[in-house]
């Protein structure tokens, strides 16, 4: 622990000199990106300083326990209980920040919403999902971008996707990757009888241009002319763009602007958020990391919630969680089921650190 606590701080100090060099006034993408690094790091660092700085003051205190005045031995012992408690303080405040930060935490993040099983009730379903997702967004005051659409003729949502940019977006939604179902009965069933429907959520942490450079011979970006509805089509340009990545066969396609240049730059963003997530993906297996701990694995695949409109219950099956006033947690009152969700994944981190979690 104390090794990685040393690494970190070496880290900041190497930030902070890099920080400092002229030549990067110049480049405001590695600047930002290195900013972003180092403000994560920097409360860690302070922690650890005064941490060390109690320690010390702690270590001379006792020394004191030697001295022939008694009176001075019995205000040392006083002065030595007090850093006793901030040492225990400190300690269980730098478990907690060594364990709690993702590196992704304060990134923005593209957000994608797609049907799943369900027909035209699961495309309402994910229509439903992204408009709770916006509201959340619009109470945190962050900005939402729209960069690809997909609608159903049922009024519903085949796929959406967005941008999602402000504080601590990712370290919010994070936990919101999997598939979400909901049990209610559709508007068009006339017996009452109750359906099952399925979303797919995904939340990937966004990657700076200047952090995930993708080589020209690694793509091949075709341009064609977008079309609606029937393939009919919307425009008299090939303004649709559709990149593919060679290496790994991984496909965007965009069409949703009148410019050419706008598409392809929503789906290089795109391309770079997937890219990043699949890398950190590969990282975290050769380390033999648990990702995201044991609250979930951020696997499309794993049913983490189910939105039960009969019994107004919103239930996540990660923790155990349930909660009610399904319509208010769609009109984006979310902090009900993150905070949980933050708290247990936190409380999972600590338990794993154990008897070695002290320094």
């Amino acid at each position: 622990m104390i090794d990685r606590l040393t690494e970190i701080e070496a880290r900041y100090e190497d930030l902070v000199r890099q920080m400092a060099a002229p030549e990067l006034a110049s480049d405001p993408g590695a600047l930002q990106s290195l900013g972003r690094e180092m403000a994560r790091l920097e409360p860690m660092v302070v922690t650890l300083r005064a941490w060390r700085q109690v320690r010390d003051e702690l270590e001379a205190t006792r020394a004191m326990d030697s001295d022939p005045d008694e009176e001075v031995r019995a205000l040392a012992r006083d002065e030595a209980e007090l850093l006793q408690l901030k040492d225990h303080a400190l300690e269980a405040q730098l478990r907690s920040q060594l364990v709690a930060r993702d590196p992704n935490d304060e990134r923005d993040i593209i957000l994608e919403v797609r049907a799943g099983a369900g027909g035209d009730e699961a495309a309402l379903f994910a229509a439903d999902l992204f408009r709770m997702y916006a509201r959340y967004a619009e109470r945190r005051r962050w900005r939402v971008e729209l960069l690809s659409t997909s609608e159903s003729a049922g009024g519903g949502i085949k796929e959406i996707i967005a941008e999602v940019t402000g504080v601590g977006a990712y370290s919010r939604l994070k936990y919101e990757s999997g598939v979400h179902r909901v049990q209610r009965v559709p508007t068009t069933e006339a017996s009452g009888r109750i359906h099952t429907s399925t979303a797919t959520v995904s939340v990937l942490p966004k990657a700076d241009d200047v952090e995930l450079e993708i080589p020209e011979k690694d793509l091949r970006i075709d341009v064609y002319r977008s079309s609606g509805p029937g393939g009919q089509s919307v425009n008299t340009t090939d303004s649709a763009v559709r990149v593919t990545h060679l290496p790994t066969g991984m496909v965007v396609a965009i069409q949703d602007e009148k410019s050419q240049h706008k598409n392809k730059a929503k789906a290089m963003a795109i391309l770079r958020a997937r890219l990043l997530e699949l890398e950190q993906a590969r990282l975290a297996e050769e380390r033999g990391d648990q990702r995201r701990s044991q609250i979930g694995s951020g696997d499309r695949a794993e049913k983490i919630r189910t939105y039960n409109f009969p019994d107004d219950r919103v239930t996540d099956h990660r923790v155990g969680l349930t909660v009610h006033n399904l319509p208010g947690l769609l009109e984006g009152d979310l902090d009900r089921i993150v905070e949980p969700l933050a708290e247990a994944a936190q409380a999972v981190q600590l338990a794993g650190l154990g008897a070695d979690a002290h320094l």
